[in-house]
C-alpha cells in the first residue's frame, strides 16, 4: 500500500478526495457528456434488429446480451462516480478516454461478436474506471475493501477480454460472457464489504433515472423509424400516436416512484437497485423496438410476426415484475394490492400477445393496458409513500 502511494505521488496522480455522502449532489457536465455516447450505443443495438424483418432468436439474444455489456460499462462509471468523482483534471481525462472507448463500443455494435472494436472499446472503458480506483486505494486505506472488491472482480474480467484478442473469433463470444457474468456477480459475490460504503442517496438515484430516460428517447426513435417520412397514411400516424402511449405509461409510473423517494432509506450500497433497473432497462429498449414493429406491420395491413409479439409481450411483463422488485426493494414487502394489480397486469399482457395478431388491435389493447395500468398503480405508489413516512 505505502509502495502504491508513494508511485502514485511521484506520478502526480494523487486522488484528491471527492464529495461528501451528505453534500447535495446531482449529475455533472461530464457524467451527462459521458451519457450521450451511451445513447447512440443503445441505438445500435435494436438497429441490429430490423423492424422489416423477423429477428431470429439467436439475434435476440445477441441483442440483450449486447444492451447488458452497454448498461453495465455505464453502471461500472455511475457507481464510482457517486463515491468518489473528485472532477479534477485527471479524472476527466480518465473519463474522456472512458468516452472515446463507449464510442468504440458504439461503433462494434454493429459488427458483434466479430470485429475488434468492441472489446477493445471496453477494455478502455474497464481500464480507465480500474485506474481511478487504484487513485482511490493509493489515498484512502478506508476504502481499500471496496476497492479490492472492484480491482479483483472487474480486473479479472478486463484481463478475460483483453485475453481474448489473441484467440479464435469464433471462440471470443464465451470469453465475453464469462468476462461480464464474472463482472456481474462482483458486486453481490463483496456484498459484505460494499455494504460498509453506501452510495449518494439522491445521486444514484438520479444517474440511474437519467438512464431510464435515456432508454426511454430509444424507444421514441424507434418509433420515429417506423414512420415514413414522405406522405405517411394517417393509419399509421395514429398508431404512432397509440404507441406513444406505452413508453408514456411507463415514464408516469417510473417518475411517480423516484420522486417519492421511497427507495432511498433502502439503498445501502446500490447493487439491489441497480440490479432491478437492468431487466427493467432492457424491458424498456426492446419495447421501443416491437413498438416499432407493430406501427410498420399496420402501414403494410399485414400480421404481427410471433416473435415481434413474443418480444413485445416479454417487456411489458419483465417491466412489470421489475416494478414490483422495486417496489419491494423500497417497502421490504410486497403489498397485496399492488401484488394483485401487477399479476392481473402481467396475466393481460400475456393472453393478449399471444392471442391477438392483427397489430391495429394489438396496439389498441397493449396500449389501454398499459394506460390503465399507470392510472391504478401510481396511486399505489403515491399511498405506500404516506404509508411510509
Amino acid at each position: 500500500m505505502n509502495r502504491l502511494s508513494r508511485t502514485v505521488g511521484l506520478l502526480g496522480l494523487r486522488y484528491p478526495g471527492g464529495p461528501g455522502l451528505n453534500e447535495e449532489r446531482h449529475a455533472t457536465w461530464l457524467e451527462l457528456f459521458f451519457d450521450l455516447v451511451f445513447v447512440l450505443a443503445l441505438l445500435g443495438v435494436t438497429a441490429r434488429l430490423d423492424i422489416r424483418a423477423s429477428p431470429t432468436a439467436a439475434e435476440l439474444v445477441v441483442a440483450v446480451v449486447l444492451y447488458v455489456l452497454i448498461q453495465w460499462s455505464w453502471i461500472g462509471q455511475s457507481f464510482y462516480d457517486t463515491r468518489y468523482d473528485p472532477d479534477d483534471t485527471l479524472h476527466r481525462l480518465l473519463v474522456l478516454a472512458a468516452t472515446v472507448g463507449a464510442g468504440a463500443i458504439t461503433l462494434g455494435v454493429q459488427q458483434a461478436p466479430s470485429g475488434l472494436l468492441l472489446p477493445v472499446g471496453y477494455l478502455i472503458v474497464r481500464g480507465c474506471l480500474l485506474l481511478m480506483y487504484l487513485r482511490v486505494l493509493a489515498a484512502d486505506r478506508s476504502a481499500w475493501d471496496l476497492v479490492a472488491v472492484y480491482l479483483t472482480g472487474f480486473g479479472t474480467g478486463w484481463l478475460l477480454w483483453a485475453g481474448s484478442l489473441a484467440i479464435s473469433p469464433t471462440v471470443r463470444p464465451a470469453v465475453w460472457i464469462t468476462a461480464l457474468a464474472v463482472e456481474l456477480l462482483t458486486p453481490w459475490l463483496g456484498r459484505r464489504w460494499l455494504r460498509r460504503h453506501p452510495v449518494h442517496s439522491t445521486h444514484l438515484p438520479e444517474r440511474l433515472g437519467q438512464f431510464t430516460i435515456i432508454l426511454l428517447g430509444a424507444t421514441l426513435t424507434n418509433l420515429r423509424d417506423a414512420v415514413p417520412t414522405a406522405h405517411p397514411p394517417a393509419r399509421v400516424v395514429a398508431a404512432a400516436v397509440a404507441a406513444f402511449l406505452l413508453p408514456a405509461s411507463i415514464w408516469w409510473i417510473y417518475t411517480t416512484y423516484v420522486n417519492s423517494r421511497l427507495a432511498v432509506p433502502q439503498l445501502g450500497s446500490g447493487q439491489g437497485y441497480a440490479y432491478l433497473h437492468t431487466p427493467a432497462g432492457a424491458a424498456m429498449l426492446f419495447l421501443g423496438w416491437a413498438l416499432g414493429v407493430v406501427v410498420y406491420e399496420i402501414g403494410q395491413s399485414r400480421q404481427m410476426p410471433l416473435n415481434a409479439r413474443l418480444v413485445l409481450g416479454g417487456s411489458i411483463v419483465t417491466w412489470m415484475l421489475s416494478g414490483l422488485g422495486l417496489h419491494r426493494f423500497a417497502l421490504g414487502r410486497m403489498p397485496r394490492r399492488r401484488f394483485i394489480v401487477g399479476l392481473a397486469g402481467i396475466t393481460l399482457a400475456i393472453v393478449v400477445t399471444l392471442v391477438v395478431t392483427e397489430p391495429g388491435l394489438l396496439l389498441g389493447l397493449t396500449s389501454a393496458l398499459l394506460v390503465g395500468y399507470a392510472i391504478v398503480v401510481s396511486p399505489q405508489i403515491v399511498k405506500a409513500t404516506k404509508g411510509y413516512r
